[in-house]
């Protein structure tokens, strides 16, 4: 009596795997916004471009310098980008920041 093989069955019906560089690249936008800044940042970022004068203002206790390394982990991150216009840089949320900003807004408004 033969016995049958369940490889191809369970193949078929397990979920199939993200590549390692997908969940890497999720993992390392998480940790982006782990921060509580870094994360404020984006959810005002995600209302209309700001600069960082406006930023700190916004964030109250937050120096420039502080803010600016913020800025630029976000934008490390490709989170961010920044806009010149004459002196300064106005930020403004990229493709992936504004995913991630909708996936935070989903996860508050819990």
């Amino acid at each position: 009596m033969a016995v049958k093989s369940t490889a191809s069955k369970t193949s078929k019906s397990a979920p199939a795997t993200r590549p390692a560089v997908e969940i890497r690249r999720a993992a390392d936008l998480l940790k982006q916004v782990s921060d509580p800044t870094r994360l404020q940042i984006l959810m005002l970022l995600k209302e209309k471009e700001r600069n960082v004068s406006d930023l700190c203002s916004e964030l109250g206790t937050q120096s420039q310098p502080a803010v600016s390394h913020h800025l630029a982990l976000l934008r490390h991150g490709r989170l961010i980008e920044p806009r010149r216009a004459g002196k300064h840089n106005f930020y403004v949320l990229t493709e992936s920041g504004e995913e991630l900003s909708k996936v935070v807004l989903a996860v508050i408004s819990r």
